[in-house]
């Protein structure tokens, strides 16, 4: 570009954040934002009204031929894309609906990391393929019914009986739980906290889907309980031990939000944008005055802040430099703000955004199930406080 001519200001990448992207990344996205419009969007506000993800092994077998299941990892038919790429996907996703966004990363991000990263050679060839591709779902069991925050006092048992395992207890707010082929469940056992692999047909496994939410109405949310599963050896995750295991796949999910919370924020923006120009009020559209510019000002700033802490991130867990503290700096920050942004578009929205005719309060309220999930926002303030201070204020 010539010295002095500068490109048009663009609404919708404010700070030119695009540059920032190849041309696979951009293709890949407009991919995935084409599927998740024609395939998940003209439904996706009946589904969320009635409380239901109709047809959930096809939406996720279509996932897997776009290759979104597991694609950070290397092998097994996995893609091996980018922590970018995969970014930018759950952004694509979450844009449509967080139950969508919430169920690729739980495949992925969850089971398929845990197998991936903790599992034997077996385990890996056993279920991966079928992963990536959709035809298995799986889930990850790690929350109890008395245990969310403090997942060290679990109380679901694993005992040694001659050379299987017996698994005994309950997980509730299980995502995919009901719908999965297979669970990465994790157990505390007399040598400390394991995880295993379990088959979803295995005797005692049953999964029972929670009804009655007020957020991810359209994401399949299940309790489940193990009434002495019986497992053989080779069920144990061998590299599956001690509670730095399934921490660092909560970790490896959290990534995934830093990105997508940040598409359900701007469809809000882009909804309250849209009806600011178009509303009149006191003879002109409402984008005419200055409190209402105001506000649309502050949810654009924050919202490209953000993703250019995610595209930070990002580029840094593709450098294999990403510390978990940072992790959890992006998870506060960016669903903290995009909550905000989805509450100030429905104030610019007045009673409409209360309707589901418009797609803010169903975001609205979705956002509050990724606040807590993967770790509440207090807990996310609690690591970043002893990384910041040296001194611990768990407990």
């Amino acid at each position: 570009m010539a010295a002095g001519i500068l490109p048009p200001f663009d609404p919708a990448d404010p700070l030119g954040i695009d540059d920032l992207l190849d041309d696979t990344d951009r293709a890949l996205r407009a991919t995935v934002r084409a599927w998740a419009r024609d395939r998940v969007l003209p439904h996706i506000a009946e589904w969320h009204e009635r409380g239901e993800l109709p047809d959930v092994r096809g939406l996720t077998k279509e996932l897997g031929s776009l290759g979104a299941l597991g694609m950070t990892l290397d092998g097994h038919g996995c893609a091996g894309a980018s922590a970018v790429q995969y970014g930018l996907v759950c952004l694509e996703l979450e844009a449509v609906d967080s139950a969508v966004r919430s169920l690729v990363s739980v495949q992925g991000s969850l089971a398929m990391y845990a197998i991936h990263r903790f599992g034997s050679a077996e385990q890996r060839e056993g279920w991966l393929p079928s992963m990536a591709a959709g035809e298995a779902i799986g889930c990850f069991a790690l929350t109890e019914p008395d245990h969310g925050s403090d997942p060290a006092g679990m109380r679901t048992r694993a005992e040694r009986d001659g050379g299987d395992w017996v698994l005994t207890g309950r997980k509730t707010w299980i995502t995919n739980g009901s719908v999965a082929s297979v669970a990465v469940v994790w157990a505390r056992t007399e040598d400390g906290i394991r995880g295993f692999v379990v088959p979803a047909d295995t005797p005692g496994f049953s999964a029972s889907d929670i009804r009655h939410k007020g957020s991810l109405r359209a994401s399949v949310t299940s309790e489940l309980v193990l009434d002495g599963v019986r497992l053989p050896a080779a069920a144990a995750l061998p590299e599956g031990r001690g509670l730095r295991a399934p921490l660092g796949c909560l970790s490896h999910a959290r990534y995934g939000i830093v990105w997508g919370a940040l598409g359900a924020a701007r469809t809000c923006l882009e909804t309250a944008l849209d009806y600011a120009r178009t509303r009149e009020q006191f003879g002109r559209p409402i984008g005419g005055f200055q409190l209402t510019q105001a506000k649309l000002a502050d949810m654009a700033v924050e919202l490209h802040k953000g993703l250019l802490l995610a595209s930070h991130l990002g580029r840094r867990l593709d450098a294999g430099r990403l510390r978990p503290e940072q992790v959890s700096f992006g998870k506060l920050n960016n669903v903290r703000e995009a909550l905000a942004i989805c509450r100030t578009a429905r104030t610019i929205l007045g009673a409409n955004g209360i309707s589901y005719a418009y797609p803010v309060m169903r975001h609205m309220a979705n956002l509050e199930s990724v606040l807590t999930y993967e770790g509440t926002s207090e807990m996310h303030q609690l690591i970043l406080g002893k990384a910041l201070t040296g001194l611990d204020a768990f407990g």
